[in-house]
């Protein structure tokens, strides 16, 4: 079906919502050293931006119904997002995942989803290898140029591969480093002022790292903590320009509490905070920066990311806003049948996003499905609200099957 530019350009500027608001609202003033809104006299409205934020998505059915954690969660295919050295302590020999996302439904879109295909292999009782394969599809677009006249069709989409290895060094500790393959073609071929578009390249590597706790107490509750880097690699750009943008680079930390209530009934509690490692602008009308837009432009990937924690022009405290939260809680019933239920929370300054998220989980044999759905608590828009997405799972040769 033929589509014209607008939706193209809803698509771009609604999709990367999902990640964080392009755009900044509203004019924001220095008086002294503080900055303030114009308006309002609150803090000014800054949010961290970067290239291919679909690499920030949530892709599974799981995490997303638990407010989109996933750090510290059990082991399971999807591991491979949020932080691969989960797979250091699975007891599948051989787990797969395949994960569909409609995307912007709300405005009519039908041909705008995420796909994502998981799978691991455990190798022998200590390591663990994995793969994915992200896929972002926008759907047909037809370009024009300023006039409104037709430059030809065109099918944007942007895809990433992963591959990754988790080692267990203790019986409680356990390590990965995944690398990954980026190409983000959202209008090759086409002009703007003289340049061509070409398709955006990049190569990057995340780092995770897991503890899981020995059974604790009678019932053989566990505790998991877990951290992961992701996205650590080159900038990015879509024409010849020397400026390139940078990736999202992310820390995410998190914990997660396994309740075995009895030998049918589990229930398990997690918590999870997460922070783009992207350089902060300076807002519009700000003098007291440190930096100008140009030298963030010029920072290399490794100095964007060090240089993150400390770089907001409101400093200490504009960091702390640049951290999201989620909560989230997971029952299982005789592990067979899951209900899932999460919230995610982003300051009104860095996105604003705040929503609410349920699930459920089925479990047969080898094959398992989840359903997760978000119901939106703030007036930011999200690409996702009232949307249904589902996974299938299919786990092969647990160890302790007789």
């Amino acid at each position: 079906m033929q589509q014209l530019f607008p939706k193209f350009f809803a698509v771009l500027l609604l999709g990367a919502l999902s990640h964080a608001v392009q755009a900044q609202v509203g004019a924001c003033m220095t008086d002294g050293e503080k900055n303030y809104a114009v308006g309002t006299g609150g803090p000014c409205v800054n949010t961290v931006v970067s290239a291919v934020p679909f690499l920030r998505i949530t892709p599974d059915a799981r995490g997303a119904a638990m407010g989109d954690a996933g750090v510290a969660l059990s082991p399971d295919a999807n591991a491979m997002h949020y932080n691969a050295s989960r797979l250091a302590f699975t007891e599948q020999e051989t787990a797969l995942s395949a994960t569909y996302t409609p995307w912007l439904q709300a405005l009519g879109l039908n041909d705008v989803y995420l796909a994502y295909l998981a799978g691991f292999k455990k190798l022998d009782e200590n390591q663990t290898i994995g793969a994915s394969l992200r896929y972002f599809s926008l759907g047909d677009i037809m370009y024009t140029d300023l006039n409104g006249e037709s430059l030809g069709m065109g099918k944007p989409n942007e895809f990433e591969i992963t591959g990754a290895y988790a080692r267990r060094l203790t019986p409680n500790l356990g390590l990965s480093i995944s690398a990954k393959y980026i190409n983000s073609n959202l209008a090759a071929g086409q002009q703007v002022n003289g340049q061509v578009i070409e398709a955006g390249q990049s190569i990057a590597a995340d780092l995770g790292v897991s503890y899981r706790s020995n059974p604790i107490g009678p019932s053989g509750n566990i505790l998991a903590i877990g951290g992961a880097i992701t996205n650590i690699g080159s900038k990015i750009s879509y024409t010849l320009d020397t400026i390139r943008d940078f990736l999202p680079a992310n820390l995410g930390i998190g914990a997660a509490y396994t309740m075995n209530l009895d030998q049918y009934n589990q229930i398990t509690f997690t918590a999870e905070t997460n922070k783009l490692l992207v350089p902060t602008p300076c807002p519009v009308g700000v003098t007291n920066c440190s930096r100008t837009q140009n030298e963030i432009d010029d920072l290399s990937p490794i100095s964007g990311i060090l240089t993150s924690f400390g770089d907001a022009p409101e400093g200490f405290g504009e960091e702390l806003r640049e951290f999201t939260w989620t909560v989230g809680a997971e029952y299982w019933y005789a592990q067979q049948f899951a209900v899932r239920a999460g919230y995610f929370h982003e300051d009104g300054t860095k996105g604003g996003r705040r929503y609410l998220t349920a699930g459920l989980g089925l479990k047969y044999n080898i094959f398992g499905i989840n359903l997760s759905y978000l119901v939106p608590t703030s007036n930011q828009r999200n690409p996702l609200d009232n949307t249904l997405r589902f996974s299938l799972l299919f786990d092969f040769g647990a160890e302790n099957d007789g």
